[in-house]
């Protein structure tokens, strides 16, 4: 897996990576390396069961949302505007989803590699670069902590809407947000401890921290050059919304 190490500033940098749009395939991995259950008796016994399938179960609705929210973005451009009050709350959800998809991609696929590729700066030394690397991971993983015990409260507060008619819209939302959640913390755990890190120095990604300074018609074109040198596709949306404030 590779992952780029993207100047936002003099001192400051992001992990960001591209992968692929689909979870499907590495689902059915990561389902197929689960332990196997082992069977506990008596109360313990039905309680765990009971426990496992809830969390399974949301995990496959987590899915599915995942995939039609990836289906909606990619048909975004050629799709009519909602039409009536449910289509439009629908498409925001939809929007929401796939921002918090791209927030959190990166961790979510940490979660199951063995070795990964940090390319950096070459003005930066590798020891910098480790730094960087596992500062940010400890970041994500303590804010992921800590918004999966507050979603986990909110999600147990949210049964008592089972009483009102209709889908329980505000549970489907933190049921989102702590398998989600869970997904970072486990992908920052695995790049703190599990992961084997290679690094390597690339040229490109030191003219993004030249091309913040640049006026606005030259940086865009410098990020364009240096997004098709490594091959890219949506590093110049990310470094415009992550390195430029808004004015």
């Amino acid at each position: 897996m590779d992952v780029y190490l993207v100047p936002l500033g003099a001192e400051r940098h992001e992990l960001y990576c591209e992968v692929p749009d689909t979870f499907e395939e590495e689902e059915a991995v990561d389902t197929a390396q689960e332990p196997q259950e082992i069977a506990t008796p008596g109360f313990l016994g039905r309680m765990k069961n009971r426990v496992t399938g809830f969390f399974k179960l949301w995990r496959d609705r987590f899915k599915e949302m995942l995939a039609e929210a990836e289906r909606d973005r990619r048909e975004s451009q050629h799709a009519k505007p909602a039409a009536g009050w449910a289509g439009q709350v629908k498409a925001r959800t939809m929007r929401w989803v796939a921002e918090s998809i791209a927030e959190q991609r990166l961790l979510w696929h940490l979660r199951r590699q063995v070795e990964a590729c940090l390319h950096h700066p070459d003005d930066m030394t590798e020891s910098k670069a480790a730094e960087d690397l596992r500062s940010s991971l400890a970041r994500d993983y303590e804010k992921h902590r800590r918004w999966l015990i507050i979603d986990a409260l909110s999600f147990a507060v949210s049964g008592v809407f089972m009483l009102v008619p209709g889908p329980n819209l505000i549970a489907y939302f933190f049921a989102f947000r702590l398998v989600g959640h869970y997904f970072s913390l486990r992908g920052a755990r695995q790049g703190l401890d599990c992961i084997t890190w290679r690094f390597v120095t690339s040229p490109p990604l030191t003219e993004l921290r030249r091309a913040i300074a640049l006026e606005p018609d030259a940086r865009v074109l410098r990020v364009h050059d240096v997004a098709s040198r490594l091959r890219l596709e949506h590093l110049v949306s990310f470094f415009e919304r992550a390195a430029i404030p808004a004015r």
